[in-house]
């Protein structure tokens, strides 16, 4: 079995990689670099759109929640 080739991407990688796009994007936009410079971290959809989508990413769509 031949393993050079390289691991497709699943649909939760491809969404991560969108919303940090989308992320980076934003933070160009307001000439930031850093969620945490912005002063509306606490209430940013862009930001809760993001983590939402680590979290499908690290679950694979498996649902629960998040714990530490």
């Amino acid at each position: 079995m031949d393993n050079t080739q390289p691991k497709q991407q699943d649909r939760w990688q491809i969404a991560l990689e969108e919303a940090l796009i989308t992320l980076q994007q934003c933070q160009q936009s307001k000439g930031l670099n850093s969620c945490m410079k912005c002063s509306e971290i606490f209430s940013c959809k862009t930001k809760e759109e993001y983590v939402q989508k680590v979290y499908e990413s690290m679950n694979k769509g498996a649902g629960g929640g998040f714990e530490f």
